[in-house]
């Protein structure tokens, strides 16, 4: 449910919904085994299942780990998992799942109703430190057991998500995570219940998954056709490139590009449509957003009409048109486009006029005649310099382009490329001026709650570059209590239409499709199905 930070311009289990012309149907009788091997643009710096932060981790448990329910990628209705059934009580207050039998966790020790209690207690555990999952749990107030094979829930107020968080978290074993001082050192392992178990991780080289043989969906009726592989491989090549010729020689056998232009301009030659095929997958599922992040620690992002200003600096249709092929759509609030939540804000325009007329309305002036704006900040002449920090190197052509167009009218930036995990402490630690990534999918039904609530704004949150605005705040708070999906969509679309006058973000793309890449010996029961992109229900071809 909650949103993920992923490296690249353009949210724990994550439930997304999708919709596409043709749905794809599992094949039942799919045959088992084989290894297939993904990459992943980034390796996670951390993959605990309660503390990690990026999307990379988030990813790897949700390919090997399993919660109380899941949706099904036909229907989105929910369908059983570790729990067998389920009933909510008439208030909607309390939920009582009913645990099957003989599921067990990778290292063999066999799952009990104390393992969930205790699971959604660790997620919450300030001791921890998990403060970007603290808004989604904050409303379970009590989870009992009821004996061996029954949890209760208790909520205490109609946050719209209780129920799914109850349902959709990852089970963790308490005899692994409940000694909290060891648990936090286990940055290089998990443990769970589910599908895959892992087996090696090779920093910078391999993470490698097998299948688990004591998954109670092996001999499941339900779970045919899910899950066919016996292993598989996620890489960490980072660079378009040679993610493009692994895949070639049959060394990564499936990509998910985050734009359009290695689609468009890189996966091309012989081999494409041989050994190799491209697709463009036409859906709903939640795409993410591009961005700019502001620091509104540092006094030079304070004023909201300069944040504008180096908004209608930003050539974005530019950009799309050279780098994204013109697929992609430009995003004017914190929300994907096509979103039910999305409000009718136009992306700022590019417009260098009006971003000098804004700047000197700020007090930016060249006083020196140096080229390059300055102004008396605290006493102190500043000059007009920043650094935006990054860590795609395929997407510096974008804040190359950025840089000059920002040094027309005065302003300097210097480039700063990170490694990923030096990249995510410094913005944990809130030491950089600017950064660029993306929020990934996160959820059908956005609680904007993580990244721009006040509350949200503490380290290890999500709101990283302290946000805060109180009318803002008090239409979150309002927004999550409120079931009612149409009047919740009124008070969250008015969220983020203020989120996007205050321009925090200089918001960047949106893709209309996902892009992916598989090899000859993967099959695949459809490009895309109705609610998911369906990977977990691919084969290794005889």
């Amino acid at each position: 449910m909650k949103n993920k930070l992923i490296s690249g311009v353009c949210l724990g289990v994550i439930l997304i919904a999708a919709y596409a012309a043709q749905a794809a149907i599992p094949n039942a009788n799919a045959p088992k085994g084989g290894i297939i091997n993904l990459n992943y643009e980034q390796e996670p710096a951390s993959i605990h299942p309660i503390t990690s932060t990026d999307g990379y981790a988030q990813d790897i448990h949700a390919l090997a780990c399993d919660s109380l329910l899941s949706r099904d990628a036909t229907t989105y209705e929910f369908k059983p998992r570790i729990a067998t059934s389920w009933e909510i009580s008439k208030d909607g207050k309390q939920y009582t799942f009913k645990l099957r039998d003989n599921v067990f966790f990778h290292d063999g020790k066999p799952l009990t109703a104390e393992d969930v209690k205790f699971t959604y207690e660790a997620f919450v555990d300030p001791k921890l430190g998990a403060a970007h999952w603290k808004p989604y749990f904050e409303g379970i107030t009590k989870v009992e057991v009821v004996d061996a094979k029954t949890v209760r829930f208790t909520v205490k107020d109609t946050y719209f998500n209780n129920f799914n968080i109850a349902a959709g978290t990852v089970i963790l074993p308490k005899h692994v995570y409940g000694d909290v001082e060891k648990s936090k050192k286990l940055n290089r392992s998990f443990v769970c219940v589910g599908h895959y178990k892992l087996d090696n991780f090779d920093r910078g080289q391999i993470l490698v998954l097998k299948k688990d043989p004591q998954w109670f969906g092996n001999t499941a009726p339900e779970w045919k056709g899910f899950n066919n592989f016996s292993q598989i491989n996620v890489r960490f090549y980072k660079d378009e490139t040679v993610q493009i010729e692994r895949i070639k020689k049959g060394d990564v056998d499936y990509l998910l590009w985050a734009n359009p232009e290695a689609f468009m301009k890189k996966a091309v030659g012989p081999e494409w449509g041989k050994k190799v095929f491209k697709y463009k997958a036409e859906n709903k599922v939640p795409k993410g957003y591009g961005f700019i992040a502001w620091n509104l620690r540092k006094p030079l992002f304070q004023e909201k009409n300069v944040r504008i200003a180096l908004a209608h600096l930003a050539n974005r249709p530019e950009m799309n048109k050279k780098f994204r092929y013109g697929m992609s759509d430009l995003v004017g609030a914190p929300i994907y486009s096509s979103s039910d939540y999305a409000p009718a804000v136009k992306p700022i325009s590019f417009d260098p006029p009006k971003a000098r007329e804004l700047l000197t309305q700020a007090g930016w002036a060249d006083t020196d005649k140096d080229g390059i704006l300055d102004k008396v900040v605290d006493g102190k002449k500043t000059n007009f310099q920043f650094t935006l920090s990054y860590a795609a190197k395929e997407n510096e052509k974008y804040w190359t382009m950025y840089k000059e167009d920002l040094k027309k009218v005065g302003i300097i930036m210097d480039l700063n490329f990170l490694e990923w995990n030096t990249f995510i402490k410094q913005t944990d630690d809130g030491t950089f001026d600017a950064l660029t990534m993306r929020w990934g999918s996160g959820s059908v039904d956005p609680d904007p709650k993580q990244v721009w609530h006040s509350a949200s704004a503490e380290k290890g949150g999500s709101n990283f570059i302290n946000y805060k605005n109180a009318e803002v705040d008090k239409l979150i708070d309002e927004g999550r209590m409120t079931l009612d999906k149409p009047k919740r969509i009124v008070l969250l679309k008015k969220a983020y239409e203020k989120i996007a006058e205050d321009a925090p973000y200089l918001f960047l793309f949106s893709d209309r499709y996902q892009f992916y890449a598989t090899t000859a010996k993967i099959a695949k029961p459809g490009d895309t199905f109705i609610f998911d992109l369906g990977i977990d229900t691919w084969w290794m071809k005889p």
